[in-house]
């Protein structure tokens, strides 16, 4: 596998994960008892913090590319391996 295509991978990943993780740990301002911002809505995250969810989402992100790169190039799952039913062709030995 190409350099170029893990780092695909890695972002792709890693948008995923970032997304994912957005609601984890964030609080809103009725939770913290911090006075809101007139015209504010109710759901805003008093305690956003951009810079931990980067790096959260860059740790993660990076144990799954290098799962996923491992299973590439030592095939412990494969296609064949998720044909419950048994329709599709094998692939094995090819």
């Amino acid at each position: 596998m190409q350099w170029t295509s893990i780092l695909a991978i890695y972002f792709l990943i890693w948008v995923l994960v970032a997304f994912v993780s957005l609601p984890f740990g964030v609080r809103t301002h009725e939770e913290m008892g911090v006075e809101k911002t007139p015209g504010q809505a109710d759901s805003a995250p008093a305690n956003f913090r951009p810079g931990r969810l980067a790096l959260r989402a860059s740790v993660i992100a990076a144990v799954i590319t290098a799962l996923f790169v491992l299973n590439y190039n030592n095939g412990w799952v494969e296609v064949d391996d998720f044909d419950f039913i048994g329709t599709l062709p094998s692939r094995r030995g090819s």
